[in-house]
């Protein structure tokens, strides 16, 4: 599938049948109910554009529930306490078919400087979150102020898990080519119908909006009239959507990493074609000087000719490599490799290695395959689809979880997805010459193409609420353009970059950046935004 990005994801995705995965994501609201009342204001849908309109009485039930706090499970920190909420499946109908979440939280460590509750989310669509108070590196500033929240959104690991009974191949990425065109136009038929015959009656209700919807609800039965929110990746289209529905109960959001709201979800992935071929263009300039260390060429266009040998080579005849027989495909599916410019050489030089040996070579370390960072050296942290933890009544999420809920979000959300096969084998083609790193995995055929159509349009995102955005320059994800795009939609917002910071990620994660985090925390904990622009550099800078 093309997998959505998460924070403590590998950059290039790997899956349980060691393909990779192509990279993922995530756009009307009207006003939300004025909150000086003492008491927290109930979950209000918005309406608009969409048509739906809740009244806050048929939300009492939800809004008013009483939380039953117990450990998570065996392997979390005891201080780490879990439960379980409703809400509605349709908020157009709040009487009718009720579906679970599951959430976590982190108690303040102190009771005198406590401001509230700071939600979380890794990114997705469909990433579980109940892990993240812990696994995030938050100051002791943080810490002291904010009830920390994970949840899993709505279909997603334990929160009522969507499963469309994929197996691992209908997981897989399809790039785009001639000859199997007609083969790839029927595995995206046979997704869409497989998660309609298994989940029809979920698919139109797992969309952004109602996810934001549940963060109301999650506010109003943690007793609190606001929320403030840090959200990665798909998070941040996310977190624009809550502030765009609600805009009077955001209270300090933080987007890190964030996605150009009006390219969701098909341009995202576009653009990240676009953003892997500058990255190319500076890794090979980069790599070029270093000729004597790496050896892949002394000018830029050798290093370039170098790299195409390679995948030519590896489609001839794959190469052994760290156990793997890796096919051109296969490398090129890591749209990350050349966005962290030591890595990547690292990386393209044992691969050149192992094909002149014919023997398997082992992985550098510190190559791709690593979490996002704000400095130059990427260190792995924990995948967050492995070993998520919930609260001990629910059942674990069926393997196929995160591609069911992906698709079911990024499908349902927008309306954009044409459904004209032709017109993805014409963008497919067209973006291979333009971008010929990852343009034909970045526009193949995708389910979309056969789903059925969400309970509600695409939301635009268009508003004043203050907000910070943190974006590293070269992020393989969610490239820069795509991080101003959010800064320019947020007319409220402010947004902070990390100039030649690399990788998918920018505050509280591990090697990051402390001018970054300094900005981040000083935020969160004092409300006060910088007074324009701000821009940090690398811890170490490649260059």
């Amino acid at each position: 599938m093309n997998r959505p990005p998460t924070l403590f994801d590998k950059d290039e995705h790997t899956v349980r049948n060691g393909t990779t995965r192509r990279a993922f994501l995530l756009a009307a609201g009207l006003t939300a109910a004025c909150l000086s009342s003492p008491i927290p204001a109930p979950a209000l849908a918005a309406s608009g554009s969409s048509g739906v309109s809740t009244a806050a009485a048929p939300l009492t039930e939800y809004t008013q529930q009483k939380l039953h706090w117990k450990p998570c499970d065996a392997k979390s920190p005891r201080a780490l306490r879990c439960a379980t909420l409703k809400v509605p499946l349709d908020y157009s109908d709040p009487g009718g078919r009720k579906i679970s979440l599951s959430i976590s939280r982190l108690k303040a460590t102190s009771t005198t400087e406590r401001r509230g509750v700071l939600l979380l989310n890794p990114g997705g669509p469909g990433a579980p979150g109940l892990q993240l108070p812990t696994e995030l590196q938050f100051p002791a500033e943080v810490k002291r102020q904010y009830d920390l929240i994970g949840f899993d959104p709505r279909g997603a690991g334990q929160s009522s898990p969507v499963s469309c009974g994929l197996t691992a191949e209908e997981q897989a990425d399809h790039p785009y080519k001639a000859e199997t065109f007609t083969k790839d136009v029927e595995w995206a038929r046979t997704v869409a119908e497989k998660c309609q015959a298994k989940a029809g009656d979920l698919l139109p209700y797992l969309i952004t909006r109602n996810s934001a919807r549940d963060m109301d609800v999650i506010r109003a039965v943690l007793g609190e009239k606001k929320i403030s929110y840090l959200g990665y990746s798909y998070g941040t289209y996310l977190g624009a959507v809550y502030m765009q529905l609600f805009p009077e109960r955001a209270d300090r959001f933080v987007l890190d990493s964030a996605t150009d709201p009006t390219r969701i979800y098909r341009g995202t992935f576009q653009d990240m074609a676009k953003g892997a071929e500058q990255a190319f263009t500076r890794w090979a300039e980069w790599t070029a000087r270093r000729d004597r260390t790496y050896g892949l060429g002394d000018t830029p266009a050798e290093v370039r000719a170098t790299y195409w040998k390679l995948i030519a080579r590896a489609d001839r005849e794959p190469i052994t490599f760290d156990g793997r027989a890796l096919t051109g495909d296969d490398i090129r599916a890591d749209n990350s490799t050349f966005f962290h410019v030591e890595a990547g050489a690292e990386r393209i030089a044992a691969l050149k290695k192992a094909a002149e040996n014919g023997t398997p070579a082992p992985t550098p370390s510190g190559t791709s395959g690593t979490s996002g960072t704000s400095g130059t050296t990427s260190t792995t942290s924990t995948t967050a689809t492995s070993g998520t933890s919930g609260t001990s009544d629910q059942a674990e999420a069926p393997d196929d979880n995160y591609a069911s809920i992906a698709w079911s979000v990024m499908c349902a959300d927008t309306r954009t997805w044409s459904h004209d096969p032709e017109r993805y084998r014409r963008e497919a083609i067209r973006d291979k010459a333009r971008y010929p790193l990852y343009g034909d995995f970045a526009s193949a055929i995708t389910p979309c193409a056969f789903w059925p159509r969400g309970s509600e349009p695409q939301t635009t995102i268009d508003n004043t609420v203050g907000a910070l955005i943190t974006q590293n320059e070269w992020d393989p994800q969610t490239p820069l353009f795509a991080g101003r795009a959010m800064h320019h939609a947020l007319r409220g917002s402010r947004m902070l970059t990390v100039t030649g910071g690399e990788g998918h990620g920018v505050l509280y994660v591990p090697g990051g950046n402390s001018c970054a985090d300094k900005a981040g925390t000083l935020y969160l904990t004092t409300g006060r935004l910088p007074a324009e622009d701000v821009t940090c550099r690398a811890t170490a800078d490649p260059a």
